[in-house]
Parts: structure tokens; C-alpha cells; sequence
């Protein structure tokens, strides 16, 4: 499946000198040194190279593709499409699914860039996930077969002082109050620079959630649901994760619907939500969430 991919990529660099290579752990200075200086400046080259290198188990072909010009010496990486490989049980059978997670290409190589995509692709066996495309790649995605998930999206004020219960954030704590696949969940993102973790304790009842800081308009001030273990607890004490969350710089939840039981009180839909795309055979979108992906990795 690889091979195949590559071979692709070999014939459509014969005519330049300009080549597709698979990412592999040796690159992973380089590419993040690319990402620093082409895509998001925030991250240092350090952080984008650890962030390229899932914290999860599990074999995986690459960690995406890039785009090499030059020979020798004077070869220089001109673009990176980084990929992120995890096995995930659907209905009890595991499925292979990939990740497409940052793509970037120099301007004057921009016409090399749907290779790395082709690239990409060219991996048969796998669902992909798109979960940040931006304007311009949603429509390319939608050539390419990818269908949109419903990503509606509740905007939710967190508050002082409302609902009783407490917030537990020491991550040995909460492993030791998880089970089964939540356990796992815990123990593959404990490492993602994106994910953060916390165990919502009240009414005799727990909620594990999931979130990452995001930046909107500029401000980093919004907390964004990526895992709620069980939205009906949830749903019964946000003003505990609300108040948590505000004690800690952040305003504003987001969270998408799929992930809820239901509208919160006092909510506001956005009235245009970030895309999010996936493409593959026989899987429905349930199963397709935001864990093992780039939204947990990459705190950009």
C-alpha cells in the first residue's frame, strides 16, 4: 500500500527535481524546523518535531510525507503533510484509521502540494480524517470523496459559582478512577502536548473529559471539548467544569453537539462551526471523534 503511493510520487517528480519521501523519525527535526518558519511561528521547531511523534502505541507506515528539492547537500525540505496512524475498535473490530493533520507547502512549490496529498491517500486500508481543513482544502476534500461530520456547535458561558462538586486534575488520580477504554484514552494522550485532562466529580457521579485550549480571533481564551466519557453526567454539573474551566483563563466552552446529550442551557449555536472531514469504506461518522489526531498533539 505504501509502495504503491511512493511509486505514484516518483512519477510525477521525473520531470523536476522536486520529490516525495515518506517522513520518518530522522526527518522529524527538519520537518518541525520547516513548520516553525512556514506555518505557525508559535511553535518552536522542538515543539512541532514532538508534536509530529505520536504519544500513543502502535505501528505506524510514516509520519506523513514531505517534499524534498535538490540533491545532496543543497536538498532542502519544501513542503510537509504529517500524518497520524492509530488501530481503533468500531463496533469491536479494529479499523485502521490516519490522521491528516498539517499541510504545508513553500509558495513557489505550491504546485507540487496535492502530491503530498495524493501521497498520502495512495495508503489503502485506512479511514482518514480531515479535522481541521481549511476554506480553501474543504472543497478538495469533497472531490476526493471525503463526506463533512456534524460539527454544530454550542458556544457555552462558563460562570463563577454554579453547581456543587469538584474538578480532579492530578492525572494518577484519575487513571485510578478509570476503567477500560477511558483507562486507555488517559494513558495514550497523557503525553499529547494538546490534551488536556480532568475527571469531574459530584453527585456521587464522574465524568472524564477531554479538552484543548484554542485560539479564536486571535485570544486563547476558549476551551474545546474533545472527549466527554458521559455526556448525561455532563450535562447535569457543567457549572462545575464551567467554573473549573474560568478559574483557568477560559471564558467560553465549545463543544460540539455530537459530544453532548444535548443543547446546554444558555447556550448559542455558532452559526458556522469548523469543518471536519472524514473518508472511508463502511464506516459510519460516530465513529469518527477528535482523539488520536492533531487536535490533541498540536497545541498551536
Amino acid at each position: 500500500m505504501l509502495k504503491e503511493g511512493l511509486e505514484g510520487a516518483r512519477d510525477g517528480a521525473r520531470g523536476g527535481r522536486v520529490r516525495v519521501e515518506p517522513i520518518h523519525r530522522a526527518d522529524l527535526p527538519e520537518v518541525g524546523a520547516f513548520l516553525h518558519a512556514h506555518l505557525n511561528g508559535r511553535l518552536s521547531p522542538a515543539q512541532w518535531a514532538a508534536a509530529a511523534d505520536p504519544t500513543w502505541p502502535g505501528e505506524a507506515p510514516n509520519h506523513g510525507f514531505l517534499l524534498r528539492a535538490g540533491e545532496g547537500a543543497d536538498a532542502e525540505v519544501v513542503g510537509v503533510q504529517l500524518a497520524f496512524y492509530a488501530e481503533r475498535p468500531v463496533d469491536g473490530v479494529p479499523v485502521r484509521f490516519c490522521n491528516l493533520a498539517a499541510w504545508c507547502v513553500r509558495e513557489d512549490q505550491r504546485s507540487h502540494g496535492l502530491r503530498l496529498l495524493r501521497a498520502v491517500l495512495a495508503q489503502r486500508g485506512h479511514v482518514f480524517t480531515d479535522l481541521s481543513p481549511s476554506g480553501s482544502v474543504v472543497p478538495l476534500n469533497e472531490r476526493l470523496g471525503f463526506e463533512h461530520l456534524d460539527t454544530t456547535t454550542a458556544l457555552v458561558a462558563n460562570l463563577p459559582g454554579l453547581g456543587r462538586g469538584r474538578v480532579v486534575t492530578d492525572l494518577d488520580e484519575i487513571e485510578a478512577r478509570l476503567e477500560g477504554e477511558q483507562r486507555r484514552i488517559l494513558r495514550d494522550h497523557r503525553g499529547a502536548a494538546a490534551a488536556r485532562h480532568l475527571l469531574v466529580l459530584a453527585g456521587g457521579e464522574q465524568c472524564y473529559v477531554v479538552y484543548r485550549r484554542d485560539r479564536r480571533r486571535g485570544l486563547r481564551l476558549f476551551a474545546t471539548l474533545l472527549h466527554v466519557e458521559e455526556p448525561a453526567v455532563l450535562a447535569r454539573h457543567q457549572g462545575v467544569l464551567g467554573r473549573h474551566l474560568l478559574a483557568r483563563g477560559l471564558p467560553v466552552t465549545l463543544a460540539e453537539m455530537r459530544l453532548l446529550s444535548g443543547r446546554p442551557a444558555a447556550s448559542v449555536l455558532l452559526a458556522r462551526p469548523r469543518p471536519k472531514m472524514f473518508r472511508g469504506t463502511g464506516v459510519p461518522a460516530s465513529a469518527v471523534d477528535n482523539l488520536y489526531s492533531e487536535l490533541a498533539l498540536v497545541a498551536w
